[in-house]
């Protein structure tokens, strides 16, 4: 219990609560602490019977059994190994811009979840994270099963079509991509494009509740090694490294 607990106080703070939940109601769920069905989102429980709290429960339950312990697993990887990345890369000393990050792509989630009937939101949350990071460096090369490699750019869309032809799913990834995608767009393309600041922000109380030592920075600031470092006397001065790479 002393490295469990050791293990979950290393992980970044959103990281790590994120991970505690993702294990605990699936759990619950699986043991019969919590029955499944009030774990996920419906349209009419939550806006007939004011079941308010199933937008959040959808967010880290994933029902446990044979035929997807292989996938809950994968999914606990990814969200490990992802949000760590980026809490510690492109939003380290910047927590309340991860916290909107993370707000944003959810409730985006939920009120597509609720239009198109998605009862689960962990695998398309955790998607949305890992598009970010991998569009965030794109030509970092990611590894994937039996010492697979490619660059981080297609890892999204690999996962993708994996769960479409195997699973004969795929629809939560793709909306897990569309959301990251959306999030991607706002905050760094239009920026970048259009030489403004992002079409979002995040709320003053989230930087009250959550300071950071690198505030400046904001949302919707181009990763470092995709900025054009400016030239002295017409020399190349290199590109630097990756944020957010191992």
């Amino acid at each position: 219990m002393t490295d469990v607990g050791n293990f979950f106080n290393s992980l970044p703070f959103f990281t790590r609560y994120w991970f505690a939940l993702s294990i605990a109601f699936p759990l619950f769920g699986r043991f019969g602490l919590l029955h499944p069905s009030y774990l996920v989102l419906e349209w009419t429980a939550f806006f007939r019977k004011f079941q308010i709290w199933r937008p959040i429960t959808a967010a880290f339950y994933f029902p446990l059994g044979p035929n997807t312990a292989f996938a809950y697993m994968l999914n606990l990887y990814f969200l490990y190994n992802y949000s760590i990345k980026l809490e510690t890369g492109l939003f380290a000393g910047r927590p309340a811009d991860y916290c909107f990050l993370l707000l944003f792509n959810w409730l985006t989630l939920v009120t597509a979840g609720l239009a198109l009937n998605v009862y689960l939101l962990m695998e398309p949350l955790i998607l949305s994270v890992l598009y970010i990071w991998c569009q965030i460096n794109k030509d970092q090369i990611v590894n994937f099963w039996f010492g697979t490699q490619m660059r981080a750019i297609y890892l999204p869309w690999v996962l993708f079509g994996f769960n479409f032809i195997l699973r004969g799913g795929g629809f939560e990834e793709l909306l897990g991509i569309l959301v990251g995608h959306l999030y991607y767009f706002l905050t760094i393309t239009y920026p970048q494009e259009r030489g403004g600041s992002a079409l979002i922000q995040t709320p003053q109380i989230l930087y009250d509740y959550f300071p950071g030592s690198n505030r400046a920075a904001g949302v919707g600031i181009p990763p470092a090694a995709r900025q054009r470092p400016a030239g002295r006397g017409g020399h190349s001065w290199g590109r630097g490294h990756t944020l957010g790479g191992d």
